[in-house]
């Protein structure tokens, strides 16, 4: 049997079902993984042990009852920290929110993997409130990629991406609102899923709240499809959440896909090209789809430049809200905050109006567009991660091929396609038609097992652990 963290969910599983292992092994074994990478790696803001063993006992004591709750009972799940868990605090990354402020109730993704059975045992990281594509903050300081200690694992769920691809925990709940875990996936080499704007019912919706989604992060499509079983399920206090579809996402992935129409887009129709080692991943990747039956063309979706330009008006004026929620609190933002709120704030009153007015004429072009294809294909981002400087800090990269899917609501994904020349992952994402979650799934699941997966990254993480100059601070910048 390989090293437990190894293990995807839907291994342990089938391991719990024999007896050949148990959750609070597998528990134990994550914990003490996480004792020896939380220096190197930064990826979890807080870690409730005791909390973690309690609920692998219970699950152990179901298996051998033979009273498992579901798929995934006594699987382990971190929780992005901008998301409620009623033992652990909420901060949302920030400074700014008080120790006195920081509890919240189960979010109801949260509560229905608890009422699963999931074990859930820590909050990851995130930069504040969620801004950002990369993970640091004045709160929690810097995350690092655990294939390349000295670039970033993304974000702003690049604490839930690190934790999954270093083997912290075989699933992640993360948020998106405008590429958070697609981004992260790409750059860590994992799954990530954004379902359809309200698939997953979500609450409190947060600073960005008209476009965050919450989805898995997991090493393997099955994995998360199991996960959107659970996470998917209703729950009252979301007014945005569709209608319940009680669709078996991971049974699907298995049913005969039709032959896929599918748009190859290298740059989605914007000037910024990628990079051309992920142009080369990317049309390499069609070629494997095409070789499964698909029809591959180019093709760039529309509107994708107006979904960007209503992206930045929607974003900062969001901020700007947030900020005067906070109060005098709103000093310890984050520098990168705090610029996004002044820009908000600069806004003449009739642009919010505007920008979700033209939000519409934009999602009209793109469902006509998906009249002619099933799926897009294009990259997730254009650049590999960034290394990690105080430059990239202070002024991060914008979200460029990922945010149209949040101004629409489309469900979209990141898929593991190769590393670099350097060994840095490359991630591809597939967006689907509205509401069509199923179809990206099979999609991707139909992908990976032509490609793989990227597994744990295992020997990047322990050369750079031992190679790392002598600053300790998580604070600190490689």
């Amino acid at each position: 049997m390989p090293p437990l963290h190894q293990l995807s969910a839907t291994e342990l599983i089938g391991h719990y079902a024999t007896r050949a292992l148990s959750p609070v092994e597998v528990i134990q074994a994550l914990l003490a993984r996480h004792e020896t990478l939380a220096e190197a790696l930064n990826a979890f803001c807080f870690m409730n042990k005791d909390s973690a063993l309690q609920q692998a006992r219970a699950s152990e004591a179901r298996w051998r009852a033979g009273k498992a709750l579901s798929t995934l009972d006594g699987i382990p799940v971190s929780i992005k920290d901008n998301l409620g868990t009623d033992d652990m605090p909420t901060r949302f990354g920030s400074l700014a929110v008080s120790p006195e402020r920081v509890q919240l109730p189960d979010s109801p993704a949260v509560r229905r993997l608890r009422d699963a059975g999931a074990v859930i045992f820590g909050k990851t990281t995130l930069p504040d409130f969620a801004h950002k594509i990369t993970t640091d903050s004045p709160l929690s300081g810097v995350t690092r990629n655990p294939w390349n200690l000295a670039h970033t694992p993304g974000g702003s769920s690049g604490g839930a991406a690190a934790a999954v691809a270093a083997g912290l925990s075989p699933l992640a709940l993360g948020t998106d609102g405008g590429g958070s875990i697609r981004i992260p996936a790409a750059f860590t080499g994992i799954y990530g899923f954004k379902p359809s704007f309200g698939r997953v019912p979500h609450h409190p919706r947060g600073a960005f709240a008209l476009l965050s989604h919450v989805g898995p992060m997991a090493r393997t499509v099955e994995d998360a499809a199991a996960m959107m079983n659970i996470i998917s399920r209703p729950d009252p206090r979301d007014w945005y959440a569709l209608p319940y579809d009680p669709a078996d996402y991971r049974a699907a992935l298995r049913t005969p896909l039709q032959r896929l129409r599918i748009a190859l887009s290298p740059s989605l129709g914007l000037d910024r090209q990628a990079d051309p080692e992920i142009v080369a991943t990317l049309k390499h990747s069609a070629r494997i789809l095409e070789s499964m039956g698909a029809h591959v063309e180019l093709a760039d979706p529309p509107a994708v430049l107006q979904c960007l330009q209503i992206h930045g008006v929607l974003w900062s004026a969001f901020a700007a809200r947030l900020a005067d929620s906070l109060g005098d609190a709103a000093h310890s933002l984050d520098p990168s905050l705090k610029a996004l709120v002044e820009a908000g704030r600069q806004l003449p009153q009739h642009c919010v109006l505007d920008a979700l007015a033209r939000r519409g004429e934009a999602g009209r072009e793109v469902n006509e567009f998906f009249t002619r294809f099933d799926l897009v294909l294009s990259p997730v981002h254009p650049s590999p991660p960034p290394a990690l400087s105080e430059n990239l800090q202070q002024n991060p990269p914008y979200p460029v091929y990922t945010p149209w899917c949040n101004q629409l609501g489309l469900p979209a994904a990141s898929l593991y396609a190769g590393h670099t020349s350097e060994g840095l992952p490359i991630g591809l994402q597939l967006v689907g038609r509205q509401y069509d979650d199923s179809t990206v799934l099979k999609a991707s699941y139909a992908f990976q097992q032509a490609v793989g997966h990227a597994g744990v990254a295992e020997r990047p993480l322990r050369m750079q652990a031992g190679q790392r100059d002598a600053t300790r601070s998580h604070r600190s910048l490689a």
